[in-house]
């Protein structure tokens, strides 16, 4: 059974902005009874960890939040949402099949932890995850590749599982994997939003954790792409 337990991280001290005050409302609209529990350096051991140690002295608050993510729920489980993530139906019917989560709309599509994510504790696949970050330095390589470590390890993860990147409902490792309409429906490019009967949350893409510019953001992606298609190719051999 999935805790009833709604974990977000928000680490560098500054105010909630508006826009992540709205998606929390939504949380509490659509699953009550839950109990919100925000993370942040108060309760959160930002230093026991080489990668949240040193992401933290370089001020990339998002990538703590990456890990703090996995860590958080291998011990308590319950869901994880990004603070920019508006919840617009109920989830009850996914919750009771067990743990979950979602593809981001991409070419090809890949698994994220930020859209949603529904684990017991002790979940093995959040173990191979933390396991993926005993293996990683945050600041050895600046580059775009470790924009998108957390989207990268897990989508890594799944495919040594067994996952196809295709936006299709999957099981894989003891978790229901739902397409992009259920959890993604943004345009990330764009900002076009297509709701099906299935959508139950948007991800609005506020990056409220970002300094870059948008053709940084853009290139990012272009060379996840290029990764993603190069790991695809080289399973096959």
């Amino acid at each position: 059974m999935i805790p009833h337990i709604i974990h977000y991280c928000w680490f560098g001290g500054r105010p909630l902005p508006k826009s992540a005050l709205r998606c929390i409302a939504s949380w509490k609209k659509w699953l009550p009874g839950y109990e919100i529990r925000e993370w942040n350096e108060d309760n959160f051991d930002v230093n026991a960890h080489p990668y949240t140690r040193e992401a933290y002295a370089a001020g990339k608050f998002a990538y703590v939040s990456d890990f703090a993510r996995y860590k958080i729920l291998e011990e308590y489980g319950g869901l994880y949402f990004d603070t920019d993530v508006e919840v617009i139906a109920s989830l009850d019917d996914l919750l009771e099949k067990g743990a979950f989560m979602g593809m981001e709309k991409a070419f090809p599509p890949t698994v994220s932890s930020g859209l949603v994510m529904a684990v017991e504790p002790k979940h093995p696949i959040i173990q191979e995850m933390l396991i993926y970050y005993d293996n990683q330095t945050t600041l050895s390589k600046e580059s775009m590749l470790k924009a998108g470590l957390v989207v990268r390890g897990m989508t890594e993860i799944f495919i040594h599982h067994g996952f196809i990147p295709e936006d299709c409902y999957q099981e894989v490792a003891l978790i229901s994997i739902y397409p992009s309409e259920y959890f993604d429906p943004m345009d990330n490019a764009t900002g076009r939003v297509t709701l099906t009967p299935n959508t139950r949350t948007i991800h609005h893409y506020d990056r409220t954790w970002s300094n870059q510019s948008a053709f940084y953001i853009w290139l990012s992606r272009l060379w996840h792409r290029t990764w993603l298609y190069h790991l695809l190719q080289s399973s096959k051999v």
